[in-house]
């Protein structure tokens, strides 16, 4: 891989080569990325989705949206400081015009997407979706699918559904967002499709990426970036775009402290555990004066956060500017974070969080309403839209395809692009619309 193919600024549909050298520097490519994103509908919807806590109306608990802002301003941070290592290292990108802060744009574009294909109810509404196909209703269609579109249903991805999200052509909107492919490339955190399944250890094969519906433009971003294709069988897998390991950082800085400061905050984690664990990862840089001249456990718990995550991404930026060539290479087959100095302090905050937040009585009974809910609206959805194209809705069908919006009543001849598209759907719905709808067609609560 090289970094000037890395760095398109290409376009679905573009028919001439876009140059760095040419761009309005007011309005640089990369940063019009970030504001399309931002401007989007299914990014406003992050405001009510479920970050830590589901369904919590807690002013100081972080949604999926202050969490996708969070994670943004560390990425681009990140995107920065390598940024400035690789304009030194390579001076034929000043030649064509790259500056150090192109790659905090694209790296901060990619990081504020990065959760926008997520469904309600955090990351069980993930697994809820799956289950439906797995072991609920929609296991009937398993034999009308082949293997890998079954595989997509069964473990869908919230990475798989952002870029669908990103790219697919609806109600002639051409190309999606039409996002620069060096951000598209960023976000592909995981470059491949659903089957094998964990074939490897290699960072890569944790998760998927892309849907069998989209494979087709998948493919031109890999090929339009360099990304070289990571197997030789019919399964379809490429290298990581390096910036994608800092989109990756960035996520993971900001769900390790800050969810850990949102179980404080809750009353989740006492002062003395968090006091501990987070003054193992700043020993080296606290002021110890100011503070024990905080008053008050939010004010020291900020200071600590804030350390941390500076320290985090000093930590991060180091460790891929020490492996860039293997990282180029597609040989760095870990995440960043895995090979600071750090981990260990890390891993004990997540288990932690694991314990006091993720398995707390609250968050698993809300996790459960969340799975009914979803369940019962992809029943009603994909019964409406499947007995409609079959020409044999119920006067029920024909009132719950009412409540689509425009660009999903156009009902595609293929099966699994039918119920792809209702998970796509209802992954679009916040929390709250997703349980308003919900009480709507379970006749709860209406007057």
């Amino acid at each position: 891989m090289n970094w000037e193919k890395l760095l398109s600024l290409k376009r679905f549909g573009d028919t001439e080569k876009r140059l760095r050298i040419d761009q309005d520097e007011t309005r640089l490519g990369f940063e019009v990325d970030y504001d399309r994103i931002i401007f989007s509908d299914s990014f406003r919807s992050l405001q009510d989705k479920t970050q830590v806590v589901p369904l919590s109306k807690t002013d100081f608990v972080h949604t999926r949206l202050t969490h996708s802002l969070e994670v943004s301003v560390v990425a681009r941070s990140l995107g920065r400081i390598v940024g400035k290592y690789l304009i030194g290292k390579y001076p034929i990108l000043i030649e064509k015009g790259y500056q150090a802060n192109d790659f905090g744009a694209i790296v901060a574009a990619a990081a504020l997407s990065h959760d926008i294909g997520n469904p309600p109810f955090g990351h069980s509404g993930e697994k809820s979706i799956g289950e439906y196909f797995k072991s609920g209703n929609g296991n009937k269609f398993k034999a009308q699918l082949n293997e890998k579109q079954w595989q997509d249903l069964i473990d869908f991805e919230g990475n798989a559904n952002g870029f669908k999200i990103l790219t697919e052509t609806k109600n002639n909107i051409i190309g999606g967002l039409r996002l620069s492919y060096a951000t598209l490339g960023t976000f592909m955190k995981y470059p491949k499709e659903s089957l094998p399944k964990k074939p490897t250890q290699n960072i890569i094969d944790k998760k998927y990426g892309v849907f069998q519906s989209d494979k087709k433009f998948f493919e031109e971003v890999a090929s339009e970036l360099g990304l070289p294709k990571l197997r030789k069988d019919n399964h379809l897998a490429y290298m990581r775009h390096p910036l994608a390991f800092l989109v990756e950082a960035a996520d993971d800085i900001c769900y390790t402290i800050i969810d850990f400061e949102d179980g404080i905050n809750l009353g989740l984690i006492s002062e003395d555990y968090a006091l501990e664990y987070l003054i193992n990862l700043v020993r080296d840089n606290i002021n110890t004066k100011k503070y024990h001249s905080l008053q008050n456990t939010k004010d020291r718990i900020s200071y600590l956060r804030a350390l941390a995550i500076g320290n985090l991404i000093q930590e991060a930026a180091s460790v891929f500017i020490d492996n860039e060539e293997p990282i180029l290479e597609g040989n760095f087959q870990i995440s960043l974070l895995e090979k600071c100095k750090y981990e260990a302090q890390i891993n004990d905050i997540i288990k932690l969080s694991v314990e006091k937040i993720y398995q707390s009585k609250d968050v698993v009974e809300k996790e459960i309403a969340g799975y009914q809910i979803i369940a019962d609206l992809l029943d009603v959805f994909i019964t409406a839209i499947n007995n409609t194209y079959n020409h044999s809705p119920s006067n029920y069908d024909k009132l719950i395809m009412l409540l689509l919006p425009d660009k999903y009543k156009v009902i595609d001849d293929d099966l699994y692009v039918r119920i792809l598209n209702v998970c796509n759907l209802i992954s679009n719905f916040s929390d709250g619309n997703a349980i308003l709808l919900h009480k709507k067609i379970k006749g709860i609560d209406l007057v």
